[in-house]
């Protein structure tokens, strides 16, 4: 029919889809993985901490369909990585910050930092201030995200502990009586 809109063709939303979601995944990943070597990560845990990287990408790529504000961006995907870090963590029997550090690479703001620079070298001031907040509050964003989640289960496991104790305590009285 002359005049309406036909479907868009799979091709296109696919290729959409690959652009915008997938590529930046698969790159993250890649990136993690990279720094989860230099970091000397053990072998049996390499790829489960590069998917954290994989995983902060994805989350900052399908909030953004909804949000517009990138600092609450990195803000989401920084709490979904550390709660995936606290999970596998626990998990493999491993400390947190082999998850961590390694998937946090792909959101360290290092493009940020260095216009800040390079604007400030060559005169335009109001444009380096500009950049060097922006880059500030991502940072910012990055470390909220990792001290709220590292706090909450901090919390949540002293609260279990003092429970176990309690219901222990009415145990062993319970027993002597």
């Amino acid at each position: 029919c002359r005049g309406s809109r036909t479907a868009e063709p799979a091709k296109t939303i696919l290729g959409r889809l690959t652009m915008n979601y997938i590529t930046p995944c698969l790159y993250a990943f890649g990136a993690s993985l990279a720094f989860a070597i230099v970091f000397n990560i053990p072998r049996n845990k390499l790829l489960l901490s590069a998917l954290g990287g994989m995983l902060g990408q994805l989350v900052y790529a399908i909030f953004q369909l909804v949000l517009a504000n990138d600092v609450i961006l990195y803000l989401l995907a920084t709490i979904a990585i550390s709660l995936y870090a606290e999970v596998m963590a626990r998990l493999t029997k491993a400390p947190t910050t082999i998850y961590l550090a390694v998937a946090l690479i792909p959101l360290v703001p290092g493009g940020g930092i260095y216009y800040t620079m390079l604007y400030l070298i060559n005169g335009e001031i109001d444009l380096g201030i500009a950049t060097g907040i922006h880059t500030l509050l991502i940072s910012g964003a990055l470390a909220v995200g990792i001290i709220m989640v590292s706090s909450t289960v901090n919390l949540v496991r002293k609260v279990m502990l003092k429970s176990r104790r309690k219901i222990r305590k009415k145990l062993n009285d319970g027993k002597k009586a």
